[in-house]
């Protein structure tokens, strides 16, 4: 009988949610929260932790799903619904992969030529640096496999929030303006652009898809029963609250700097404009964190990605019989992961030539599309009568709901309907 001084140590529970942290944190965050700050100030700050609150809850609810039945939320959708389900969602996953790749590689071309401007053609700098960020990220993800991954990651993390929060501390405000912008909606900011700026920030923290990897992190952490429930939410926990952390950060940041720039120089002339209030060591300290934050988010997706079409093949292939109903193990060597892998990495890099603003909104959009579809998804699979007591509970059910409406309304907005 285990007895509680068997219990795993908290910091080896703080590994996937992490992970997803990185993932989610990447360029498209980076620019919107700074732009946002810009605009409004920390007066916006409370969007931070709205938007980590309910990309909380959504992934709560995935892993409360995949433990108590064994399945991710993709095998759900086939075992349910039948075959047809993989058919519907490959052709989004095609789409969303490629602008997700796209973007990633633009966001590291853009921090990588900010950091290391050898080229004097910033959009060059972002084509060049771009392609050697995602085949740089191939290799560390094919010759390493998944623990590997876990330890980049780890640095990775480091690097990004320990220089990003240096940064903020230098920049922040008095802590009552702080606490203001933390726990008090300006009503004003939700007027005209404003409402735009804060939409953007609240959708835009966390990643969208992404948040479904973290189901194959937790079979490569061996969690597989409803008894690992507490720590996934200590881990998810952990994880959204770096975000938020970063979020804010990169908030106050923007909010001490008049940002004019954008596109492929956006993150040179917000590197410069750091030099007078932080000295050389902020400006360098701040394009650190800037790197570390997007390759994070680039090498999670990389490694994230595959799995996806991977669970989608096999399920595909499966014809009825004993083993339908069989959790489908993705192995990392396989051909379609390491296909899947290398698709992503190179065909994207048509993306690199377009605009990056251009590239981070398609990719937005494409986002926000996915999670009406997975939260109606959590309101069904996950209702008491199916799952006892890993279901949804009334307040779950209202937090759901909650994010139904906030992500129907940006698809909705954002295709112009």
């Amino acid at each position: 009988m285990k007895t509680t001084t068997d219990a795993p140590p908290l910091w080896t529970l703080l590994g996937p949610g992490l992970l997803l942290a990185a993932t989610g944190v990447g360029g498209g965050d980076l620019a919107t929260a700074t732009f946002a700050g810009s605009h409004l100030g920390t007066s916006i700050l409370w969007a931070v932790l709205v938007g980590a609150l309910l990309k909380f809850v959504v992934t709560e609810g995935l892993a409360r799903w995949q433990l108590a039945t064994g399945e991710t939320f993709l095998e759900g959708l086939v075992h349910r619904l039948g075959p047809s389900a993989i058919w519907l969602f490959l052709p989004y996953l095609f789409l969303w992969t490629f602008f997700v790749g796209s973007a990633q590689m633009s966001a590291c071309g853009v921090a990588l030529h900010a950091a290391l401007p050898v080229f004097e053609d910033a959009r060059t700098g972002k084509i060049v640096f771009g392609v050697a960020s995602s085949l740089f990220g191939v290799v560390l993800v094919s010759k390493g496999g998944y623990r590997l991954f876990e330890q980049v990651m780890r640095v990775c993390i480091g690097v990004m929030f320990a220089t990003v929060v240096a940064t903020a501390a230098l920049l922040a405000p008095d802590t009552s303006e702080l606490a203001r912008g933390l726990v008090v909606p300006d009503l004003a900011d939700l007027r005209g652009e404003g409402l735009g700026w804060t939409v953007a920030l609240i959708g835009g923290v966390g990643g969208t898809v992404s948040v479904l990897f973290y189901g194959y992190w937790l079979r490569e952490e061996r969690r597989t029963s409803s008894a690992d429930l507490r720590g996934c939410r200590l881990d998810l926990g952990a994880g959204y609250l770096m975000t938020a952390l970063f979020g804010v950060c990169m908030v106050i940041i923007g909010s001490r700097v008049e940002i004019t720039g954008s596109g492929a120089t956006l993150l040179v002339e917000l590197a410069n404009l750091l030099l007078e209030p932080v000295g050389p060591v902020g400006k360098w300290l701040f394009l650190a964190g800037a790197v570390g934050a997007v390759f994070s988010s680039l090498l999670g997706v990389w490694q994230g990605v595959p799995y996806l079409f991977a669970d989608c093949w096999e399920l595909a292939r499966r014809r009825a019989g004993d083993d339908a109903r069989e959790p489908v193990v993705v192995d990392t060597t396989s051909w379609p992961y390491r296909g899947y892998l290398l698709l992503l990495a190179v065909v994207p890099m048509i993306g690199l030539f377009w605009s990056f603003r251009e590239v981070q909104k398609i990719y937005t959009v494409t986002g926000a599309m996915f999670f009406p579809f997975v939260t109606i998804g959590l309101l069904v699979f996950n209702a008491r009568a199916r799952l006892g007591d890993l279901g949804n509970r009334p307040a779950t059910v209202v937090a759901l709901v909650a994010v139904l409406a906030f992500f129907s309304f940006i698809a909705v907005r954002t295709l112009g309907l």
